[in-house]
């Protein structure tokens, strides 16, 4: 048993790598995407919402396959883990995009007019005014996506990434198709998810102690 559970954590490094960098490439992403999904010209905001729903319309393995063996196999160069990244980023950055579009709804649009009123650039009055607020209400919801998209990577070991459930897979074979392995891996994915849930229900809790007062 001990064994089994050293040797699944040997995909510990690749099932966060995979998820925090994807994660932070869909969070920088989605902030041109939210601003184009929220343009008032529909050249703009039409591509953006697009794909926006393509991106959440579809499973996430389906854009690895794309990217590894389509793209990666002759157009870019990927290897599986770059793969992994880029195609649960894009996935995450039409996520967090709408995320980012709720924060934009609970802040006044009074503010955003007194601002220019005030003579402060579109850019300033987004980045000092817009921006803090949105992103103090949109932390909560963030985790909980991080949460699922720890869950999603699981994806990943589909195309030949060495994470948690590759080597619970490969676990499994070796002991004869017992299921002890992946239980061993279902409670390391708990093990990792509860902090972050736990981390996301403090920060709710006390973004709506904040509002109360």
């Amino acid at each position: 048993m001990l064994d089994l559970l050293l040797n699944l954590l040997k995909g510990v490094p690749a099932t966060l790598g995979v998820t925090i960098g994807a994660f932070a490439l869909g969070a920088v992403a989605a902030v041109p995407l939210v601003l184009m999904r929220r343009s008032r010209s529909i050249l703009i905001s039409l591509p953006a919402r697009v794909f926006i729903d393509v991106m959440r319309g579809m499973p996430p393995v389906v854009w690895l396959f794309i990217l590894f063996f389509g793209l990666g196999s002759g157009v870019l160069q990927l290897t599986s883990f770059q793969a992994a990244i880029l195609g649960l980023g894009l996935v995450s950055a039409a996520y967090l995009a709408e995320i980012y579009r709720g924060g934009f709804a609970t802040v006044p649009a009074g503010q955003a007019e007194t601002a220019t009123a005030l003579g402060m650039t579109r850019t300033d009055t987004l980045r000092f005014i817009l921006a803090p607020q949105i992103l103090r209400v949109s932390i909560p919801p963030m985790a909980t996506f991080f949460v699922s998209l720890l869950k999603d990577s699981t994806v990943a070991s589909t195309i030949g990434v060495r994470d948690i459930m590759m080597f619970g897979s490969q676990g499994a074979q070796a002991a004869g198709g017992g299921f002890t392995p992946f239980l061993f891996a279902a409670a390391l994915y708990i093990a990792l998810s509860v902090p972050v849930a736990f981390l996301s229900r403090v920060m709710d809790e006390r973004l709506r102690r904040n509002i109360a007062k």
